[in-house]
């Protein structure tokens, strides 16, 4: 396990020796905003795609309205968590800044799929031993041949090992060369979403439905000295339009240290130590933990597949032409008539956007 990097433990250090010294040392957490000196970074903003196809396949051509604001929306029935399909237009209301919109586009499973996989490599624990790699292979395998994959990894620095791809030889292959577990290295969590954001918003499919997906057993980690803060990194996720979602390999081990994390974060909020939150970014882009036993993860990845096949996609033109950059906030929810029918559903969409800029 990883902590702050000021935390330094010996290479061989058990986990119950690390938590030792973490528990020492809590106190210090309130002092932690005078240690971390990350500083903001920005991008150029581009659009467009870099896909490595199989042979034979076309590039494509595609039109992007600017002003089409795109939202990805899951919808489960509250008692059974069963994915509620059959969904039709009317049955959703749309909000930006409680200013009813008008859906223009709406669909299902008809947009093709980039998927950005980000593998920690850093901490006590490997997420991504043989079962999780194994289960990796077979959630792939369960996309369609039109939905393109990329694959980094992350610790102290961020890897990407496989750019976008239709090709799935090129992912299988990048799954195999996915780094040792480093145990001395940080879950470096502000660095990872940053560039995955940057990433995918660059490279990713315009016309496509964004996706990232960690696999990893700590959902929150203070910022890593040297890289972007959290605010600028979960920024960057919010303007790529990207759906977080994580895949967590659940062990004692893996509950113990991202526990341990959960209650370190919160007593550093206390001197305001900067820290990302996985679980955030998930709530706020309509995406979803899910975790299970590592013998398990093949019906767990199954489940994430489904739901990305199955939810809804709904675009609007605001009704706000200010072209300001600002971050607006969208509200969807389900009409009388639907609830009546179906009862109680629940849907998990993003809850807000950035404006394009003139």
């Amino acid at each position: 396990m990883k902590y702050p990097t000021f935390f330094d433990f010996p290479a061989k250090s058990s986990l119950a020796a690390r938590l030792t010294v973490l528990t020492a040392v809590i106190a210090a957490l309130i002092s932690l905003p005078l240690l971390f000196s990350a500083r903001s970074q920005t991008r150029p903003r581009t659009t467009g795609t870099t896909n490595s196809n199989p042979p034979g396949t076309p590039d494509e051509t595609v039109k992007v309205d600017v002003d089409l604001v795109t939202i990805d929306a899951l919808v489960l029935d509250k008692k059974t968590a069963r994915v509620v399909g059959d969904l039709a237009k009317d049955d959703f209301a749309l909000s930006e800044d409680d200013v009813k919109q008008t859906i223009t586009h709406f669909s299902q499973d008809s947009l093709p799929l980039s998927v950005l996989l980000l593998v920690d490599r850093g901490g006590c624990l490997d997420p991504f031993g043989t079962e999780v790699r194994h289960a990796a292979h077979d959630a792939i395998a369960r996309l369609k041949p039109t939905d393109e994959v990329a694959v980094m990894t992350y610790h102290d620095e961020v890897e990407l090992l496989q750019s976008f791809t239709r090709d799935r030889g090129l992912i299988s292959d990048a799954l195999e060369r996915v780094p040792p577990h480093d145990e001395e290295a940080h879950h470096c969590l502000n660095k990872a979403f940053f560039e995955a954001a940057s990433y995918i918003q660059r490279a990713g499919n315009p016309v496509g439905r964004r996706v990232i997906v960690a696999i990893t057993g700590v959902t929150r980690d203070f910022d890593c000295m040297g890289g972007p803060s959290n605010k600028t990194a979960s920024q960057a996720v919010y303007e790529s339009g990207a759906v977080v979602s994580a895949i967590l390999p659940r062990t004692s081990e893996q509950q113990m240290e991202n526990g341990v994390m959960r209650w370190a974060t919160r007593i550093g909020r206390l001197g305001g130590a900067p820290y990302l939150d996985v679980q955030t970014l998930a709530n706020e882009t309509g995406g979803e933990i899910l975790q299970d036993k590592p013998e398990n993860l093949d019906t767990t990845f199954a489940t994430l597949i489904n739901h990305l096949r199955t939810r809804y996609n709904l675009a609007f033109v605001s009704t706000n032409k200010k072209r300001d950059g600002t971050t607006r906030k969208l509200k969807i929810e389900m009409g009388q008539s639907a609830q009546r029918s179906r009862g109680k559903l629940v849907v998990k969409a993003r809850r807000s956007y950035v404006a394009p800029r003139t």
